[in-house]
Formats: structure tokens, C-alpha cells, sequence
């Protein structure tokens, strides 16, 4: 399978899906009081902006494949690994993250493990900006703890050690 066509089958497929969410899915089955205030509060807002951004991707797939000049072939798959049994060792690494996420999340709290996992994962898959990570690893789950605590009103769990504002 060639790119282009990986291309052309992943925005169709994208693009029908978001159009199945946007004319039946939602409105069918999200229900929204019609007195909330705020729309990001809203419980269509969100389902509707995913569906949105699932659109536009499977559009700009389906502009990648109707403008590609040539069709690049995919490697094969029966190929050797060049890693040999590092992905499964990954795989394996990437279950204890897991595993340690849930005991965790009572302890530590939502935040707070968020951290620690989005740090763990990055060094896993041997990211090439190890720095980036480590900011957005701390970064990210303070900004969503801030707007859901702060501007939604929603309840955080917090851990035994630490409580944020």
C-alpha cells in the first residue's frame, strides 16, 4: 500500500466520520440543558469541536493525496525490525507506566501523576527534545488543572502529599 493511498482511505474515512458525528451522532445522543451560561461548558461544545478538527483532518488528508506528485511505497512489512525485541520491551515499559498511573493517581493525584507519566512515556519513545518534554510535562497538566478547577468549576483529585490551589 502506497502512501497516497493510505492518504485518500484515511480522509475518507475521517471525513465520513465526521460527518456522521455532526448530523446524527451528536445530536442524537448528547444532551445539553439549554440554561448553560457558558458554551465551552456546554456538553455539545466539545464533541462538536472534535468533530470538527476530524473533518479538516480528513479533508487536508484528502488534499494530500489527490495533490501528491508520486506514489512512495510503505517498507515491508515481513522486514526485520532494526530494534529486534525493543518494541516489545517498550510495549512492556509502557504497561508498567500504566500500572503505576493507577496506584498512583489516589496518592498523588490527578496532576501530579499526569506529570510524572507524560515524562516517563517521552523518555520512553526517546524523544528528540527531551528539555520540550520536561516543560510541557509540567506545563500541560497545570494549565488543564487551572482552566478545569478555575473557570469550569470541576473537582480535581488531589493526592495525600501535595494540594494545589
Amino acid at each position: 500500500m502506497s502512501q497516497k493511498s493510505l492518504h485518500l482511505r484515511l480522509g475518507i474515512a475521517a471525513s465520513l466520520f465526521a460527518l456522521f458525528l455532526v448530523l446524527f451522532a451528536i445530536p442524537t445522543f448528547v444532551f445539553a440543558p439549554s440554561n448553560v451560561g457558558n458554551i465551552i461548558l456546554s456538553p455539545k461544545f466539545w464533541p462538536y469541536v472534535l468533530a470538527g478538527l476530524t473533518g479538516i483532518i480528513g479533508l487536508s488528508l484528502l488534499a494530500n493525496a489527490v495533490t501528491a506528485a508520486e506514489d512512495t511505497p510503505f517498507e515491508d512489512e515481513e522486514t526485520v525490525h532494526p530494534e529486534g525485541s525493543s518494541p516489545w520491551m517498550r510495549l512492556g515499559a509502557l504497561a508498567v507506566i500504566m500500572v503505576l498511573v493507577m496506584f498512583g493517581l489516589p496518592r498523588l493525584g490527578m496532576v501530579w501523576t499526569a506529570m510524572l507519566a507524560f515524562a516517563a512515556c517521552a523518555f520512553l519513545f526517546r524523544t528528540r527534545h527531551p528539555v520540550a518534554a520536561l516543560v510541557c510535562a509540567v506545563i500541560v497538566p497545570l494549565l488543564l488543572y487551572a482552566f478545569f478547577a478555575h473557570v469550569a468549576g470541576v473537582a480535581i483529585p488531589q493526592g495525600n502529599f501535595v494540594r494545589l490551589p
